[in-house]
């Protein structure tokens, strides 16, 4: 049985059809598919990203904003979004904790990789923002680390398609899932699953890939129990 996990969500995720800012009743069913975890006994941390907000990279684009501040603003939207799903989490009794990578006193903990033990062994939800706190690096990347960091069983990247495919499924007809595939695979240029660096750190440390819709209701204790037809594991 599974005791540690981490999910990734992405910061477009919480924006819904809107595609920017956070739509509070997506925030309530992330809530409540955490919460259908904790009830079954299974350690939870949560890395979300800032993209509904702000994207580095987009943002330093032309050259006005550098590439350095514009990774620092995105990291600023992820502690945003760490809020907000505190806040969820929260408002269905869970006892939650938001850890940042950058220090905020006023909003939540520095990120002490024993104190996310600690909590997480208490039956609290960890969440982690401010990407590894250091521009260049993706949430992917900070999730693949702060999952090694401690000791979860397995990265559960929680995305808007029920898992990797050889091309875009809702562009191609002719797309072919790959229900499993391994970490060379995964960072083929024509596969997109996370980026090379989060990979290569997943490879180092034995940590399976588990990549799932979201946005189906039970999908992740589902797939914790191991029913690997909702999504693609890469290990």
């Amino acid at each position: 049985m599974v005791k540690r996990v981490l999910v990734k969500f992405s910061g477009e995720a919480l924006a819904g059809k809107d595609g920017h800012g956070i739509n509070t009743k997506i925030l309530k069913f992330i809530a409540d598919e955490i919460k259908e975890l904790i009830d079954n006994d299974i350690e939870v941390a949560v890395v979300v990203g800032g993209g509904n907000i702000i994207r580095g990279v987009s943002a330093a684009a032309d050259g006005i904003i550098k590439r350095t501040s514009a990774d620092y603003m995105g990291m600023l939207a992820t502690v945003i979004n760490g809020v907000a799903i505190q806040e969820a989490l929260e408002y269905i009794g869970l006892d939650a904790r938001l850890q940042s990578a950058i220090d905020m006193h006023e909003i939540g903990e520095s990120f002490i990789v024993r104190r996310a033990r600690r909590h997480l062994e208490k039956g609290r939800v960890v969440v982690f923002a401010g990407g590894t706190g250091n521009p260049y690096f993706t949430t992917d990347t900070a999730a693949t680390l702060r999952a090694s960091e401690i000791d979860a069983e397995m990265i559960i990247k929680a995305t808007k398609v029920d898992g990797v495919y050889t091309r875009d499924p809702n562009k191609y007809d002719d797309a072919v899932k790959l229900d499993r595939l391994t970490y060379e695979q995964a960072m083929d240029d024509d596969i997109s699953v996370m980026d090379n660096t989060s990979i290569a750190l997943a490879k180092e440390n034995n940590l399976p890939i588990i990549v799932c819709d979201m946005f189906e209701k039970g999908n992740l204790l589902a797939i914790i129990n191991g029913d690997n037809t909702l999504c693609s594991i890469v290990e």
